[in-house]
């Protein structure tokens, strides 16, 4: 996810990346925070999610939030790992390494890295964020629905168009997994953009095959 939202091959700026409930994670949270990016998932089971305080001796504040809050964000972790942090999010950026990479290095081990562990509390405040806009603004309940819903209904339609092998791309070589996958994309761009039919005289060539 975080990957397609940092490489698209456009000149598209990503301001959010609609995901569903498999694609959000504290971790998640916490990366695309610091890449300038917001993840906007439609969580199945929100009324699960654990939401974090901002600070300790805040028993009080938020009585009618009491079942579902949880013990405060820990921002002294935030606070020491910072500039590591940093470090691997820029190695993200410029594409340096990519971020299966990095979170692979950080996970190899037992223990659980520290700057790792600060993306993860980095995360958890961030989601904390998402949830409360999301459970008050039903404008963002919306478009991250109907965000999802272009993307599942595209999915339906690569279903139909890339019918080969029962539409799987069945080798484990990188070559022939990269011929599979820009074959399906000239067949989307001949969706998209249509040729001109040979037999339509009137049509003007500047205005062939463009959609708005």
């Amino acid at each position: 996810m975080i990957e397609e939202g940092m490489r698209h091959g456009t000149t598209m700026e990503v301001e959010g990346n609609y995901v569903d409930s498999h694609g959000q994670s504290e971790v998640g949270f916490g990366i695309t925070r610091m890449l300038g990016f917001d993840l906007l998932p439609r969580i199945k089971r929100i009324n699960k999610v654990r939401l974090y305080r901002s600070a300790a001796g805040e028993g009080d504040a938020y009585r009618r939030l009491a079942p579902a809050l949880t013990r405060p964000i820990r921002w002294d972790i935030i606070a020491e790992q910072y500039d590591l942090m940093i470090k691997y999010v820029t190695v993200i950026r410029v594409g340096t390494a990519s971020t299966e990479a990095i979170l692979r290095r950080f996970t190899r081990v037992n223990a659980i890295h520290p700057t790792y562990q600060a993306m993860i509390e980095l995360g958890r405040a961030q989601r904390t964020i998402f949830v409360a806009r999301y459970l008050r603004d039903r404008d963002l309940q919306r478009e991250i629905n109907e965000g999802l819903n272009v993307v599942e209904s595209w999915n339906r339609a690569n279903s139909v168009i890339f019918f080969g092998k029962g539409g799987d791309i069945a080798t484990n070589r990188r070559d022939e997994q990269e011929l599979s996958v820009l074959c399906l994309q000239v067949l989307q761009a001949a969706l998209v953009y249509p040729s001109r039919p040979s037999w339509c005289r009137t049509c003007s060539p500047t205005r062939s095959g463009q959609r708005s």
